[in-house]
């Protein structure tokens, strides 16, 4: 697997610039960091047109990784970073790897970066939790399977005074409204990610434009976002497992949906998706399919049904494998 060859006459004519700039005793060119192309961007880094919403660019300080041809025994996945913080894919990938042979690369970023990742070629296979976004990457030919794996939910922590009032609201949309009426600091991951796609489309279904000192944006993930909202007792939107995960650590509490409870408008669904190899001849399809495949299979799903159910006295994810799509 390896990028399109330097034809003999290529060669040549590189040496002979080489030789040029030598002779004119020229600078070296400074190393640059690899950047998204705004293209990627403005493709797979927005909501679909049917919330007509624009998900938040990606960050200056988002994890690319490099165009580089690797071993067909390892992998590269870009995923959103609630499987990371959440801890499901510490138990995940080294059974996989155990289990396949496959060496697995990870790189962790909000899902618009995820998917970016994906369209460049510098990732083999996506897991992912932005379905419109998702659907507009499909729709481009950038993926070439994509599986329903499992889904949790959206839910919306803060200090436990609630000084905004909004525990108890009747929707996700009237808390969000309670906030932005009472000024209370509200934190926004305000990278791209499915969490801040879902964000983005509650203030708009409030006919709300949030801006103001009390409206901050972290550009991080959601472990990082949540440390944040706990330091400046702010609330915020975040995925169950995250915060279950990180919640004795943090000076939050879970204030909407009350008493445990699930609004299926938040449902967080997420899916697998294989790269793909039309897109650049380093993209280990091989690799990627035996990683789809394998998060769809029934033991897989069986282990993801378990995960911190003994730590924390209930489902963080919930598999879907060969089901309908949920409906929120």
């Amino acid at each position: 697997m390896k990028r399109k060859a330097f034809t003999f006459l290529g060669v040549l004519v590189v040496l002979s610039m080489l030789l040029t700039a030598c002779a004119a005793q020229t600078t070296s060119t400074p190393t640059v960091e690899p950047v998204v192309p705004a293209t990627a961007v403005a493709t797979v880094a927005t909501t679909a047109a049917a919330t007509s919403v624009a998900a938040t660019a990606i960050p200056a300080t988002a994890t690319i990784q490099p165009t580089t041809t690797h071993s067909s025994k390892e992998i590269i996945l870009a995923t959103t970073t609630s499987t990371r913080d959440s801890g499901l894919l510490d138990v995940l990938l080294p059974l996989f790897e155990q289990q396949s042979g496959y060496t697995v690369k990870m790189v962790a970023v909000g899902s618009g970066a995820a998917l970016a990742l994906g369209q460049q070629g510098n990732a083999d296979v996506l897991l992912v939790h932005s379905p419109a976004a998702e659907q507009t990457y499909m729709a481009g030919g950038y993926g070439k399977d994509r599986y329903l794996v499992m889904h949790n939910d959206f839910i919306i922590v803060g200090p436990k005074a609630d000084p905004a009032k909004i525990s108890g609201s009747a929707s996700a949309i009237d808390a969000f409204k309670a906030i932005a009426a009472a000024k209370e600091i509200f934190v926004s991951r305000a990278d791209a990610s499915g969490t801040n796609a879902e964000e983005l489309t509650l203030w708009k279904a409030a006919a709300i434009t949030p801006a103001g000192d009390w409206y901050l944006k972290t550009g991080q993930g959601m472990g990082d976002s949540l440390r944040i909202a706990s330091e400046k007792a702010g609330y915020i939107l975040t995925d169950r497992s995250t915060y279950l995960s990180l919640k004795d650590t943090l000076d939050l509490t879970i204030l909407y949906p009350s008493d445990n409870k699930t609004d299926k408008s938040l449902l967080n669904v997420y899916h697998v998706i294989t790269v793909n190899p039309a897109i650049l001849t380093n993209i280990n399809y091989t690799g990627a399919k035996a990683f789809a495949d394998w998060m769809v299979s029934a033991d897989t799903q069986k282990v993801i049904a378990a995960f911190g159910v003994d730590k924390y006295g209930q489902q963080l994810f919930f598999p879907d494998a060969g089901k309908p799509e949920p409906q929120q």
